[in-house]
């Protein structure tokens, strides 16, 4: 059993790392959009057609995993996302493709919501937070080897060879999921009628608020930093990137110890209260750094992205323990749109600020908010 419960993560993390692929390599195809003749701003529109797909489908492909299973809900959607993404290689013009990638976000979207019942199902209590962690490493991880293989896989082959080679790993993992994984008991239908919405108490209200709050520090911090880095110390851009995956790997490693931590205290709420104020405390002294124009920003700055990306698994733990069995992929569709509306809008709303009143109150912003997610996050249930 235990074998198997390994098992089952693994193909969890392949579904959710295969459906990250093409929005990691995404962002390495800007140089080559705008080659072939793309705005600037058609480019943004592109790269945020995935995202939008996604917070559109995400509590649908939820219901599908409560209704009707998670081997089923993912394998459906790798197998279009493959569609999805063949058809967006051989798309021409703006709209064709803008249209193809929302298709294969929305398609991508189905890996987030199952997975994580996957883990909910197949994992005791004590090793939960420790295996939800591990799967939200899926998603560096993807972005890594997307770092590696885009520019090789362009130059060669032009974003068309990209497209088909994200296309050919959904396929990959299509027939591994739809072959291997077993779906976890499942609750009787007596069970299943006698649940009622656990949405008619705020916890998990609170929980996705929390949430929300915490992934602006996490996205100002991310997706700053570089430019923070270059525009404001005069780094090179490879040194900003490799400080950005330092930070990236210690997130990563953040996370495991986090879902660990959470095993070892049987809480997955205090730690995500006490990593607010951890996540606040950093931030904050990041903006402080950043006003006084400290050389002890950018080291700051890393250890602010890696604290900030830490406690991601366990509000994904507290979310599926806290709705149950019968609820648990609609609400982890429901998470996972919350942190999707908040990458999307972190990035515009603080880009706007930082041009007026500079970084040091954009972070400062951030901080803050980490701050008010620490009460607004509930205790423990019972």
């Amino acid at each position: 059993m235990g074998a198997n419960r390994w098992l089952m993560l693994g193909l969890g993390m392949l579904a959710q790392g295969a459906c990250y692929l093409p929005t990691g390599a995404l962002i390495l195809l800007v140089p080559a959009l705008r080659a072939q003749g793309f705005g600037l701003g058609d480019v943004g529109l592109l790269l945020g057609a995935p995202s939008a797909g996604m917070v559109l489908a995400l509590i649908a492909w939820g219901w599908c995993a409560d209704r009707y299973g998670e081997r089923l809900t993912m394998t459906v959607g790798l197998t279009c996302a493959t569609l999805s993404l063949t058809a967006a290689a051989y798309a021409t013009g703006l709209a064709a493709l803008g249209v193809t990638l929302t298709l294969v976000g929305a398609a991508c979207a189905s890996g987030n919501a199952a997975s994580g019942r996957v883990v909910l199902g197949w994992f005791p209590p004590q090793r939960r937070g420790f295996a939800m962690g591990l799967r939200q490493t899926a998603l560096p991880i993807s972005g890594a080897l997307a770092g590696l293989g885009t520019p090789l896989v362009v130059g060669a082959y032009g974003v068309r060879g990209v497209l088909l080679v994200c296309a050919a790993v959904c396929l990959v993992s299509t027939l591994a999921v739809g072959l291997l994984v077993v779906d976890p008991p499942r609750p009787g239908q007596a069970a299943v009628a006698a649940a009622g919405s656990p949405y008619r108490t705020p916890g998990l209200w609170r929980i996705h608020g929390a949430s929300l709050l915490l992934v602006v520090p996490q996205f100002t911090t991310s997706v700053f930093a570089v430019a923070y880095l270059v525009g404001e110390r005069g780094w090179s851009e490879i040194a900003a990137g490799q400080a950005a995956a330092v930070a990236y790997l210690l997130g990563g490693a953040g996370r495991l110890a986090c879902g660990r931590w959470s095993d070892a205290v049987a809480s997955r709420l205090r730690p995500m209260r006490q990593l607010a104020v951890a996540n606040a405390a950093v931030v904050l002294l990041v903006a402080a750094a950043t006003q006084a124009g400290s050389g002890l920003t950018a080291p700051l700055l890393v250890l602010a992205v890696a604290v900030s990306m830490s406690g991601n698994g366990l509000s994904y733990t507290a979310v599926a323990e806290h709705a149950g069995p019968v609820w648990a992929g609609r609400a982890l569709g429901t998470q996972n749109t919350v942190q999707n509306v908040g990458a999307a809008l972190t990035p515009a709303v603080l880009g706007l600020l930082i041009a007026p009143v500079g970084y040091g109150a954009a972070f400062a912003l951030a901080g803050a908010l980490a701050l008010l997610a620490a009460p607004l996050t509930p205790a423990e249930p019972g």
